[in-house]
């Protein structure tokens, strides 16, 4: 079954692979994406696939610009602990620019306008299942800045795929399609997802009301759910996932910015100790002394190692598993997919399961516990749906220049990590920086630049 709330799994922080002209490639290939699709027994993650896409810069900032006052059809539901879900027929609805809707979801609405019944506190707004053919009518380029043609579907685009964007709190009740299946490409905020294996379906208490072609609806607020009216919920295996794009390039770019911001500071502060005013921004108000700097930069490497350890328990516990077919339920809450008998045979799930790693994730239980009320989080959330299965959060992918080593291409520890342990001092950094291959970039760096200076 699936349902949501708001908000994309954090992939592990893996190897970019890079080609010979130094181009970030992608895990897999077209055939070999849908074949991974149509074989998978469970639900995964995608990672390293859209690195490319225009869409992968998309903001609801930036689509409300393109969509120029555009009248969109919100749907609002209470925030809220209630253990009854809030199915659509009984939800009020909103037609209001996106633009509108940002200025409300900040808080910063008037008494007018078409959310002013709505106290931003105590309501979330929905725009769920915006078809982009419809949405994007006279901007038709932007059907091409989704690329479904990357996982196998030739000629697949924005055109196929709806436009789902929701405040704090939005969702849809727990629920599964009974045919088909999706790929979801989360673009902006977060979205967790609550799934269920489709031999729980009777711990679910489904039912057909309100009625909807192809979607079986769950009894139970899934978030918050009513065990003693619906006691057999706590036998369900609820899975879940929290799709968040960037989340997983974060604990990286962390690193990086803390070597930056030491060898800034080192330098900056050595050619001129008595005005760093002149090259350090108002808006930087910490302390850059070199103790500082230092604490800032074990503590990125060691949030690293702890994202990577994290990482590697779910990828094990992954390869344990006995592959069972979870169905879904997002607490953002929209569709996953629901099978019919399986014809995979067990030498293809086994296939299926080697391929797990640092650039296919499975969505694993969550815990041995069943049922149980849990709280949702959430954010502002824009995310792409273009039928078929799946989740497409992206680890990161550098573009490196041309000819360049995987240097640019720091590899996630595959031993075991001590990281309590970790300390990375001065000369540590300084190794790094002063390796012959990293002057050699740096000197290429610098030539180049000072070439297009002269020329």
């Amino acid at each position: 079954m699936a349902a949501g709330c708001e908000g994309i799994a954090p992939p592990t922080l893996g190897e970019r692979t890079v080609g010979e002209e130094g181009e970030p490639v992608k895990p897999f290939t077209p055939v070999k994406a849908k074949e991974i699709i149509m074989s998978l027994q469970q639900p995964a993650i995608f990672c390293n696939m859209v690195f490319d896409w225009p869409s992968r810069h998309w903001t609801a900032k930036h689509l409300s610009k393109v969509l120029e006052g555009k009248q969109i059809r919100f749907r609002m539901g209470l925030r809220g602990t209630g253990t009854v879900p809030q199915y659509e027929t009984e939800c009020s609805y909103v037609d209001a620019t996106l633009e509108e809707f940002l200025t409300w979801n900040c808080d910063q609405s008037s008494i007018s306008g078409p959310f002013k019944d709505y106290e931003h506190s105590k309501f979330w707004a929905y725009a769920d299942y915006k078809y982009f053919v419809t949405l994007f009518e006279d901007k038709t380029d932007v059907f091409q800045e989704v690329v479904w043609s990357d996982f196998g579907f030739p000629g697949r685009n924005g055109q196929e795929s709806t436009l789902w964007i929701g405040s704090f709190g939005a969702h849809t009740p727990c629920h599964l399609d009974s045919y088909g299946c999706n790929l979801v490409f989360q673009v902006q905020g977060r979205k967790r997802w609550h799934l269920f294996p489709p031999e729980d379906t009777p711990f679910l208490y489904p039912t057909r009301i309100p009625y909807e072609e192809s979607s079986v609806f769950s009894k139970i607020n899934v978030v918050n759910p009513d065990l003693k009216r619906f006691p057999q919920f706590q036998k369900a295996r609820r899975h879940m996932v929290t799709l968040s794009p960037g989340q997983e390039e974060d604990h990286l770019a962390r690193v990086e910015e803390a070597i930056t911001r030491m060898l800034v500071c080192t330098l900056k502060t050595a050619e001129d100790p008595h005005h760093r005013r002149t090259w350090l921004n108002p808006t930087e108000v910490e302390e850059t002394s070199h103790e500082v700097n230092s604490c800032y930069l074990n503590s990125a490497v060691c949030a690293f190692f702890d994202h990577c350890e994290k990482a590697k328990a779910v990828e094990m516990q992954a390869l344990s598993a006995n592959g069972a077919e979870p169905r879904v339920q997002e607490e953002h809450m929209e569709v996953e997919q629901a099978q019919g008998p399986s014809l995979t045979s067990r030498a293809e799930k086994q296939e299926a399961a080697s391929l797990f790693g640092t650039d296919l994730i499975p969505v694993t239980p969550a815990s041995e516990e069943r049922g149980g009320a849990l709280e949702g989080d959430s954010e502002e959330s824009v995310s792409s749906n273009g039928g078929h299965f799946a989740e497409l959060p992206c680890a990161r992918r550098q573009q490196t220049s041309k000819g360049a080593s995987a240097l640019t291409e720091p590899l996630a520890p595959r031993g075991p990590m001590a990281h309590s342990r970790v300390f990375v001092s001065t000369d540590d950094l300084l190794d790094c920086l002063v390796n012959p291959q990293v002057t050699r970039m740096v000197a290429q760096l610098l030539i180049q630049g000072k070439s297009c200076d002269t020329f």
